[in-house]
């Protein structure tokens, strides 16, 4: 049998997306890998499809580093809606209960924010991802199952009070920094617990996905205006470096002869006695002449092991 061909082109990168509310995270990347015609592409952590925001994509060689910004913390506005109570915790689900949330004060709810900063335990909701016994969670909350959640340990950096408006069902907009695997639902649903009134998400909005910033983002639209402008080879211009998802990380110059027993999955001893702070760094690898190489660990005695490299080495 033949092997398989991959079809279209070996374009390396990530480009940072704008995503548009209404639509999957996994509906987005394919929009995107449709318009660089890129023969390789994935997504760094879901947004749900009422969500907007940074959604970085990789393309190509990028996809080995993508985890990188999987286990970056992120950044949220989200407008939450006390009064209501659905049964996704968003306001594309069903409502299951109201309440007068016309008594809750600004007080009221600054004191009950205090109490979710630092680490915290949180329940993952039912319409979630996350997979039992290789179903996610949310196809089986579709069929009205509900199953036991471990709680998980998550840690929120920041959570602040931006406008709070007043009713029947109150809204108040906020702003949460946290870690990999919050979720902003379910800040929401125990909010409203604490203030016994019930609330949801009623809009949300990623704008910092690690050292990513939504004011760098393009907008499917302008992704598509400027294919039809310029041209793919704009497009192109357009995607950060394969590295950008690692690029906090320190950086290692090897000579050419040790590139090569790198690349040949060979460790490197460092002449220039670089030791890490901890055993476990990941390092950036790049040649003297700046091509970037891919990652690796160094040992405690100086030597550089490789851990995930690209096909063909970048010019940065």
């Amino acid at each position: 049998m033949s092997s398989r061909v991959r079809r279209g082109r070996a374009i390396n990168g990530i480009l940072l997306l704008d995503k548009p509310s209404g639509i999957t995270s996994n509906g987005a990347l394919q929009r995107v890998k449709r318009l660089f015609n890129a023969n390789k592409a994935g997504h760094t952590g879901s947004l749900d499809p009422l969500a907007t925001g940074v959604l970085p994509i990789c393309l190509g060689e990028a996809t080995k580093f993508s985890q990188y910004l999987l286990d970056a913390n992120k950044g949220y506005v989200s407008t939450f809606t006390l009064g209501v109570r659905t049964d996704s915790g968003d306001c594309d689900g069903n409502v299951l209960a109201t309440e007068d949330a016309s008594a809750v004060t600004v007080e009221q709810i600054a004191r009950a924010i205090d109490g979710f900063r630092g680490a915290i335990q949180q329940i993952p909701p039912m319409y979630s991802a996350l997979k039992q016994n290789g179903q996610p969670l949310y196809k089986l909350a579709r069929k009205g199952i509900e199953i036991e959640r471990t709680p998980r340990s998550v840690d929120i950096f920041e959570y602040q009070l931006v406008n709070f408006k007043p009713g029947v069902t109150a809204q108040l907009e906020v702003r949460v920094l946290c870690s990999k695997g919050t979720y902003i639902r379910s800040l929401a649903e125990d909010l409203g617990s604490i203030l016994g009134c019930g609330a949801h998400v009623s809009s949300l909005r990623r704008y910092v996905a690690g050292a990513f910033h939504q004011s760098a983002s393009l907008s499917l639209p302008d992704l598509e205006q400027l294919l039809e402008q310029s041209g793919l080879s704009a497009c192109d211009k357009a995607l950060l470096p394969v590295d950008a998802a690692i690029a906090d990380r320190v950086a290692i110059e090897i000579n050419e002869i040790d590139s090569v027993s790198l690349q040949q999955g060979r460790r490197v001893l460092l002449s220039q006695g670089f030791r890490p702070d901890r055993e476990a760094d990941i390092v950036r690898v790049v040649r003297s002449d700046k091509t970037f190489l891919g990652i690796g660990r160094v040992t405690e005695d100086g030597f550089l092991v490789p851990l995930r490299l690209i096909s063909a080495p970048l010019l940065r």
